[in-house]
């Protein structure tokens, strides 16, 4: 006899039973000693089973909206619940919750792993969110999320948290609502990221850092442990302290992503020229920013143009300016 639950169809004389999961990513799932709870808007398995291409431990809650990608591994007591999508390949590791009964989504796209009672895609802290609005969290491929993280949804249906691609997130670090996360990122343990900040690419934070809300962490840059970040961080430079400062360029991460040997030093002189005057009181700030823009020599490489134009974005009405420098100090 064929029992119709939750868009599954469960079929089978005994304990053997047997459901087509729809959107499930395979077609058969072989369960053993199942319990169905009809009353709730989940199926929990409370023994093991294993799928043709899909690996379910006990214990675990898949949601009835929930749509599990080919090849993923959902580990003794993990759950995936809500509106959410999980791509092909994904690990759930023990104890880790992915979505929540809210309205919106959450994707998850391919190849990641979700670490050991990480929290992922669930309500934001935001006490302006209003019950009954979407909220939306998008991850990409290849993401290393490590234990005891929490990665929030939206605080409204006109935003949305994004995570990118190949970034290291580890241990305890928390991305709150509405932020945005690029790609190849290094976020050390305890790295905290407030609502609406934005981290570029291939940045590296040290660990037990503090981001405040709405700062921009820009693109090779590096943050030192302990760092309290209160205004932007321009791109390729080192920062460290509570309040943050700029330290020098962050001449190792340069090194370490390919950056030629004549492109770091040309970015050198532009540091020094934008940071290091020693007539600096008598220069404005926007002086020596458009020196370096009419150098031809500097003008001419790329990241030099890319780190003026990270600088300048920071003063615009929206922006926080940038962490506070010193010129006696660099690179």
């Amino acid at each position: 006899m064929a029992e119709s639950w939750l868009g599954c169809t469960a079929r089978g004389p005994d304990s053997r039973l047997v459901l087509t999961i729809t959107g499930g990513g395979a077609d058969q799932i072989l369960i053993y000693s199942c319990v169905l709870l009809s009353n709730t808007t989940c199926l929990s398995f409370f023994l093991f089973y294993h799928l043709q291409s899909i690996f379910v431990g006990p214990f675990c809650t898949i949601g009835s909206e929930a749509k599990i990608g080919n090849a993923c591994k959902l580990h003794t007591g993990s759950h995936v619940i809500g509106n959410t999508e999980l791509g092909d390949n994904c690990c759930v590791l023990s104890g880790a919750i992915v979505g929540a009964d809210l309205p919106g989504r959450t994707i998850i796209g391919s190849n990641n792993e979700i670490g050991y009672h990480a929290v992922i895609g669930v309500k934001c802290q935001d006490l302006k969110y209003k019950v009954g609005d979407e909220c939306f969290l998008i991850v990409g491929d290849n993401n290393d999320i490590r234990e005891f993280t929490s990665i929030h949804r939206s605080s409204k249906s006109s935003d949305t948290t994004v995570i990118g691609d190949g970034n290291l997130i580890m241990g305890s670090c928390h991305i709150a609502h509405d932020c945005k996360v690029g790609n190849n990122n290094i976020l050390a343990n305890n790295t905290l990221l407030a609502g609406h900040v934005v981290i570029e690419d291939c940045i590296h934070t040290a660990g037990a850092i503090v981001i405040h809300q709405f700062c921009h962490v820009g693109s090779y840059s590096f943050i030192g442990g302990g760092s309290v970040i209160s205004q932007d961080v321009p791109r390729y430079i080192m920062v460290s302290g509570d309040r943050a400062e700029i330290r020098g360029l962050n001449l190792e991460g340069l090194r370490r992503h390919g950056f030629s040997t004549a492109e770091i030093q040309t970015m050198r002189k532009a540091y020094r020229k934008i940071f290091m005057r020693r007539d600096a009181n008598t220069e404005s700030f926007e002086d020596r920013l458009s020196e370096v823009e009419l150098n031809r020599e500097l003008a001419e490489v790329s990241a030099v143009c890319s780190m003026v134009k990270s600088i300048r974005d920071s003063f615009t009405e929206s922006r926080r300016g940038i962490c506070k420098f010193g010129h006696w100090r660099g690179s």
